[in-house]
């Protein structure tokens, strides 16, 4: 193919086909598993998570995937974010440091607490913040710091998290776009207090929208599951009461069955992207001025 002449000059076109999308089945793994999940949901007329199974089954699977004791199931990344954020139960007005690139639910889910959001400025080839651009921005109010693991790459989490102990300082991780990632060994969204992740269509696995918190600490999960259910304590018998003011983000059986199916192909979905990338990467390295995405500690 004589490919001397660009496309857009006239030249003839290197590729003819689309490249795969995230927004429709040419970039997606979705298929029979997915499809049989939800026919037994359809099946057992059981929609909603409160009379089903597989959302809890959701929960378990990622829970033992990322080796913490607790995972809870909610509508969407957005929803994840403002119930980890809601867990942590802290005053009007106090504030919490966060990375100025992200997607706007990571703010949401700061200012519907009514708390104020903080911008610690990234590393230029990570996109991520770090332990010291964070250190410039915390005042007597900071009680948290929302850590967004951009792109798939990690952030250097273990200064991080030296800082936030010496200033008694909560870490929520933002892991929407950081599935699987991981740091010294540990997988993202189990180092800090509480792990956030996002099932949304572009994201590595997906539920159509959905999320997921993850974390260690007992009394943050009660929380986290209390808020995203109105407050409703429902292992008391015979109570109806809320306990303190919370949303409905109860996670769906329709997306917990795609989200199951989904979850036990991820291993293999982001092999195939690191690969994808990892090629790509190996061509790009040497071409001026472009500096290709790297690993941080692995």
């Amino acid at each position: 193919m004589d490919i001397t002449e660009l496309a857009i000059n006239g030249g003839t076109p290197y590729r003819v086909r689309p490249f795969p999308t995230y927004a429709n089945a040419s970039g997606r793994s979705l298929g029979d598993e997915e499809k049989q999940l939800l026919a037994e949901v359809i099946d057992s007329g059981a929609l909603n998570r409160n009379d089903g199974s597989k959302a809890v089954a959701l929960e378990r699977a990622w829970a033992e995937m990322l080796g913490v004791p607790y995972a809870h199931a909610v509508t969407s990344g957005t929803a994840a974010l403002h119930t980890a954020v809601a867990a942590l139960n802290l005053e009007p007005g106090d504030e919490i440091i966060t990375s100025p690139i992200t997607d706007m639910g990571t703010v949401i889910a700061v200012l519907a607490c009514n708390l104020v959001p903080t911008f610690a400025d990234v590393d230029p080839r990570t996109g991520n913040i770090t332990a010291t651009t964070i250190a410039r921005q915390i005042s007597s109010k900071t009680r948290a710091i929302i850590v967004v693991h951009l792109f798939g790459q990690p952030a250097d989490m273990d200064p991080i998290l030296a800082l936030a102990r010496q200033h008694d300082l909560r870490v929520i991780e933002d892991c929407a776009q950081a599935h699987l990632a991981a740091y010294q060994g540990r997988f993202v969204g189990t180092m800090g207090d509480l792990g956030c992740f996002s099932f949304q269509q572009s994201k590595q696995m997906t539920t159509g929208d959905g999320g997921l918190v993850v974390g260690r600490d007992e009394a943050l999960a009660i929380r986290a599951r209390l808020f995203s259910d109105k407050g409703w304590p429902r292992g008391i018998p015979g109570l109806r009461g809320h306990l303190f003011l919370g949303m409905n983000y109860r996670m769906t059986e329709l997306q917990g069955a795609v989200g199951l199916a989904q979850a036990r192909k991820l291993a293999g979905m982001v092999a195939r992207r690191r690969r994808t990338a990892g090629s790509l990467r190996e061509r790009v390295a040497a071409t001026p001025g472009l500096i290709p995405p790297h690993i941080l500690h692995p």
